[in-house]
């Protein structure tokens, strides 16, 4: 794994020579069924078909010089998703180009390559795929987008052998030297001493823990200008631990450095579009293994911030994770402060696979992530970091404990520890997301998925830029 990454083969630059055979395709929604191409065998072999527009529809036939033409009906969706079951529908290997504009541009482009994304390193033969050439005028912030997709499904999707912390930490180094930002490490006794948590959680594996730092500002930034921070929980593969998971449990646990694949693809998307922020990412990159140095049930271990905490359960690792990149992170009084991780379980089981559980200490960064998830379709559900919990985390023997011993609230117990190393006053917004998709839906193939990463851009963006 290089950190290059596939960069969306399934769209064609116009200039290209092949985008000579690109066929057209017409998006087009019910009202416009009515004027479109009249009189045309186009709009007659439609009719014979019963072609309505619906939303997903997709005819392919014979236009007027024995070619093929497409047609998808929009409905009145929205979502880039209407245009994602393009690449799998229409023949294989074809080229084809929007014969009229699309509706939305960012949408239609965006949704196209989320459904032709493919993780096909290992398969020597595969479909030959479906290409889109790109409008003249296709707005960069559509081509940013798949990438930063394509770039986070790969991560998510990579083999646990293949994608560990070392390799982890090269992609943030290659996507920072893209743009031009700064990459820190830290490893071996140093990470000891300033991420002690980190490392207890690393401790039992032969690939050691590292943590992350890329910093970034845009172009005309100063000492003054709000500061962003991102965290994100990069554990690459997660046994349990000595609480180890069932083999069931474990069998997708390659994904459990999904919040700092999302992370990374939020710090490429600011970075892409030079947002008038500084930026700071720190990423903890570390497996949790199985060995004699494993952490145990019931130790006690240091962390950043100085508060001890009680291991109820190492399983519950990632929490000790953003622990320490919290602490550090806050620390820099940012403007916003978000973290992101596949959490909990219990988050899973109130809002199931599609919806990632927001928590947020500010009002106007919860409204504004919730909206902007809406407006993008990438939505977020807001739980509450609910006080009267907060006693469930009690320790008899440090300052708290990593779990609660009684069996409910798992995702609110788990924000409700995150915050105590955030503080009082910061803007923090914690995203505890699934990163993964159970069964394919257009535009979202089975695998690893970029969950709120377009939706934090859209708030962050409209934020600091007014827009």
């Amino acid at each position: 794994m290089s950190g290059n990454g596939a960069e969306c083969d399934c769209l064609l630059d116009p200039a290209a020579p092949e985008a000579k055979e690109a066929l057209p395709l017409y998006p087009l929604r019910p009202a416009a069924l009515g004027v479109f191409r009249p009189g045309s065998p186009e709009s007659a072999f439609l009719a014979r078909m019963g072609f309505s527009a619906a939303a997903g529809q997709l005819v392919v036939g014979p236009d007027a010089t024995d070619g093929l033409f497409a047609a998808l009906g929009l409905g009145e969706e929205r979502s880039p998703f209407v245009y994602g079951g393009l690449a799998a529908a229409l023949p294989e290997g074809t080229i084809w180009r929007f014969a009229e504009p699309p509706p939305e541009p960012v949408p239609a482009i965006l949704g196209f390559a989320a459904g032709a994304y493919h993780y096909g390193e290992f398969i020597r033969s595969r479909r030959r795929p479906v290409r889109l050439v790109l409008p003249t005028s296709t707005p960069q912030a559509a081509l940013d987008q798949a990438a930063c997709t394509w770039m986070v499904r790969d991560l998510i999707n990579a083999p646990a052998n293949l994608l560990g912390p070392a390799e982890l930490a090269d992609w943030v180094t290659a996507i920072g030297q893209r743009y031009g930002a700064a990459v820190s490490f830290t490893k071996g006794e140093a990470l000891g001493t300033r991420y002690p948590a980190i490392a207890a959680v690393g401790a039992a594996s032969v690939r050691p823990p590292i943590v992350v730092h890329l910093t970034w500002s845009g172009r005309g930034a100063g000492q003054e200008t709000p500061l962003v921070a991102l965290c994100g929980k990069g554990v690459c593969f997660d046994t349990g631990g000595l609480d180890v998971k069932p083999s069931a449990g474990m069998l997708r646990m390659k994904k459990d450095m999904g919040g700092a694949a999302v992370a990374l693809g939020l710090a490429r998307l600011i970075m892409a579009a030079d947002l008038p922020i500084r930026l700071s990412l720190r990423i903890g990159a570390v497996e949790n293994s199985i060995s004699g140095s494993a952490m145990r049930p019931l130790d006690v271990i240091r962390t950043r911030h100085g508060l001890a905490v009680e291991v109820g359960n190492t399983d519950a690792e990632g929490r000790l994770v953003l622990a320490d990149l919290l602490a550090e992170a806050t620390a820099q009084s940012p403007a916003l402060l978000m973290d992101f991780a596949t959490l909990t379980g219990a988050a899973r089981t109130a809002l199931g696979p599609d919806l990632p559980a927001l928590f947020c200490s500010d009002e106007g960064w919860a409204e504004r992530l919730l909206a902007a998830g809406a407006d993008v379709h990438d939505p977020l559900w807001r739980l509450p970091l609910w006080d009267g919990y907060a006693g469930w985390l009690t320790s008899p023997i440090a300052d708290l404990s990593t779990v609660s011993t009684k069996p409910h609230a798992g995702a609110v117990i788990a924000a409700l520890f995150l915050r105590r190393f955030v503080a009082a006053g910061t803007p923090w917004a914690h995203i505890d997301l699934y990163a993964w998709n159970d069964e394919a839906q257009p535009g979202r193939p089975q695998g690893g998925e970029a969950q709120a990463m377009r939706a934090a851009f859209a708030a962050i963006a409209r934020h600091f830029t007014g827009v």
